[in-house]
């Protein structure tokens, strides 16, 4: 994602982008951007089974060829681009190397230099622990809540506090990408809404309404501690929840941006990630991002 280029106008902006994907207003100048490095998570990487590239990272890392990042990477001309993203990583991948039964992503941070002038991060997901508390949710009896009884202890809500712990990681990371690329731009993107906060969808998604109800809570927390962190570290967030309403994994085929438990996927068609962004979600991330990147800092 590096190398240097002349400003695009608008119009060879959006040629250069997907249809469906990032796209500008036709008054904005994007901005010059010369080394690109893209940090995070299986949100960030747009984990999927059916389009994995090995370019950036391996195969274990489920990287898609048409994540959020390389759509920015390409409506913007970016010369010299990095994409880190992994799935599964936490804010620990960053400094330390992430192994998988296929492949070993070197340290996230590797990538940063010191010319490094844009770096979009997306983490802290499985910081908290909520990922993997999806799948405990799990259930063939609507009238349970697995992860209520297991998560909500005598009144004290343990998810609650895993995403409070993984605040001060998030807001460590950023501080080593400021060491690490002491001229970059910083964005820091939230999660969209994977799963409505007014109920599930079972039997389609085997969770109970309650359950449901209390991982989009969950999911909202953790975009809550992203802004806090965001805004006590003086850098930009990427609101994506904000406009995702509608789009969760109970809507169908063709509406929805996050797949279900059925590791199969309409958009596009193939294996999926369950409850992860399909082609649809990251190009909603891609635009999201996009305006960021052309808003006033």
């Amino acid at each position: 994602m590096k190398i240097a280029r002349a400003l695009l106008t608008a119009a060879a902006l959006v040629a250069a982008v997907p249809a469906g994907a990032a796209q500008a207003d036709a008054a904005d100048t994007p901005p010059t951007v010369n080394e690109y490095v893209a940090l995070g998570d299986s949100w960030a990487a747009d984990a999927t089974l059916s389009q994995i590239t090995t370019a950036s990272t391996p195969f274990g890392c489920v990287q898609s060829t048409h994540d959020y990042a390389k759509q920015i990477a390409k409506a913007l001309a970016v010369p010299v681009f990095r994409d880190a993203t992994c799935g599964g990583a936490t804010t620990v991948n960053m400094l330390n190397p992430q192994s998988s039964p296929v492949g070993v992503n070197p340290p996230q941070f590797d990538r940063l230099t010191e010319t490094t002038d844009l770096v979009t991060l997306g983490i802290g997901g499985n910081d908290a622990d909520l990922a993997a508390t999806v799948t405990d949710c799990l259930t063939v009896d609507p009238a349970v809540s697995p992860c209520l009884e297991k998560n909500v202890v005598n009144g004290v809500d343990l998810m609650s506090q895993k995403i409070a712990a993984a605040a001060p990681r998030v807001a460590a990371t950023i501080a080593g990408i400021r060491e690490r690329a002491p001229r970059a731009r910083i964005l820091l993107l939230d999660y969209f809404e994977g799963i409505g906060t007014d109920g599930g969808c079972f039997p389609q998604i085997p969770i109970s309404d309650a359950d449901a109800i209390w991982l989009g809570q969950k999911l909202l927390e953790i975009d809550h501690m992203l802004t806090r962190v965001a805004a006590r570290a003086g850098i930009q967030l990427v609101d994506t929840y904000d406009g995702s309403a509608g789009h969760d994994a109970c809507k169908p085929v063709g509406t929805r941006w996050v797949e279900g438990l059925v590791p199969y996927s309409g958009d596009p068609v193939g294996l999926a990630v369950p409850f992860h962004p399909n082609q649809l979600g990251a190009d909603y991330q891609a635009r999201r991002l996009l305006e960021a990147i052309n808003s006033p800092r």
